[in-house]
């Protein structure tokens, strides 16, 4: 196909047999060991699961963001029809409740999500994008929510965040013990951030940028911890 400056466009490049089999295999046991274990998981037993080599591993996918862009984007399309669902129900305090409990219904199940909700990877640019396209649903579900006056009106898109933190971090600490008991939390919460319960705030909510700047020295902390941890491999993480 000719561009508009005159030169061709490369065919995409086509993968041995072989090779689009362990692709294949990677992308199979990265989406199995993320849901199951989290997004720090070595990347030595993505390849042990897969049944390949760890040099397979970063022919395929050099960094772990490149495996987290191959991946996430799908683990994440869920609760983009979840969001659909909130937006299209007919009252919006109940599309923003079954938004939450959803939300961290599904962070409970697969420990990826519980991840990358509450982190943020920008190496990662297409599942950064794909958390984008969701908090900005997320923002259209806070604002008819509100509009209705059934959400107490200085609850911001922010401060979302704060929910699906707390959430995460009981998720993770119960898991073993008291699986469902996030749903505790998520009731005493929701019952809080109706209008008729609403108290003045004194502290105004983060800023975007300050809410970025969070999630991304969350997720540097927790990668920093799990690689201490983790078996010594080629030094690319």
């Amino acid at each position: 196909m000719a561009l508009t400056d005159g030169s061709t466009a490369r065919p995409a490049k086509v993968l041995r047999r072989d090779a689009a089999a362990n692709r294949r295999k990677l992308v199979d046991a990265a989406h199995v060991e993320f849901a199951g274990r989290g997004l720090d998981v070595p990347l030595e037993e993505i390849a042990r699961r897969a049944g390949v080599s760890i040099g397979t591993l970063y022919n395929h996918f050099p960094t772990r963001a490149a495996l987290l862009d191959e991946v996430m984007p799908a683990r994440l399309a869920p609760l983009i029809e979840l969001g659909e669902q909130a937006l299209a129900c007919a009252d919006p305090w109940q599309g923003f409740e079954s938004y939450v409990l959803g939300t961290c219904e599904r962070q409970a199940g697969d420990r990826s999500l519980n991840d990358i909700l509450s982190r943020r990877y920008p190496d990662a640019s297409l599942a950064e994008s794909a958390c984008g396209e969701g908090f900005a649903q997320v923002g259209a579900i806070v604002e008819r929510a509100r509009r209705a006056g059934a959400l107490r009106a200085d609850f911001t898109l922010v401060d979302f965040a704060y929910v699906l933190w707390s959430a995460a971090r009981i998720i993770d600490a119960t898991r073993a013990v008291a699986p469902h008991s996030w749903r505790r939390h998520l009731g005493f919460l929701l019952d809080g951030l109706r209008t008729a319960a609403a108290t003045p705030i004194d502290e105004p909510p983060l800023t975007a940028d300050q809410l970025r700047q969070s999630m991304v020295s969350l997720g540097q902390g927790e990668q920093k911890l799990g690689s201490r941890s983790a078996s010594a491999g080629p030094g690319r993480r």
